[in-house]
């Protein structure tokens, strides 16, 4: 195959994979986001080559966006959607690391400044 042909095969693919959609419900997903399968997905019929292959990494347990991506030799984005369509169709579910945020019903800087005395207590005792 020529360098062209190779070029021109990488170039397109991915654009195929994902059926011409560059973004998702999801596409924010952050690199870090662990993939985990849900019963009964192992068995699922009708799903493309790519997406049988994110089901069957995630099922030895949870994997991130981003060794998928390097796993299936795919651009972030596109696992980004494959990972999106699947989490609809309930075959994995998706874990973030989202900050928690605490309500004290005052302003965020005030609930920063709590946070800091209560640190600042624990490390006196």
């Amino acid at each position: 195959m020529s360098e062209h042909v190779e070029y021109e095969a990488r170039t397109v693919r991915p654009y195929a994979v994902t059926g011409g959609r560059v973004r998702s419900a999801r596409s924010d997903l952050p690199l870090e986001a662990l993939v985990e399968v849900m019963p009964g997905a192992v068995a699922s019929t009708g799903l493309t080559p790519e997406k049988r292959a994110i089901i069957q990494h995630a099922s030895a347990g949870y994997i991130s966006v981003a060794e998928l991506s390097a796993l299936l030799h795919l651009p972030l984005g596109v696992i980004r959607i494959l990972v999106s369509d699947l989490t609809d169709a309930n075959s994995v579910r998706v874990h973030t690391s989202q900050p928690v945020e605490v309500n004290t019903g005052e302003s965020p800087a005030l609930s920063l400044s709590v946070l800091e005395s209560v640190l600042n207590g624990i490390s006196a005792l």
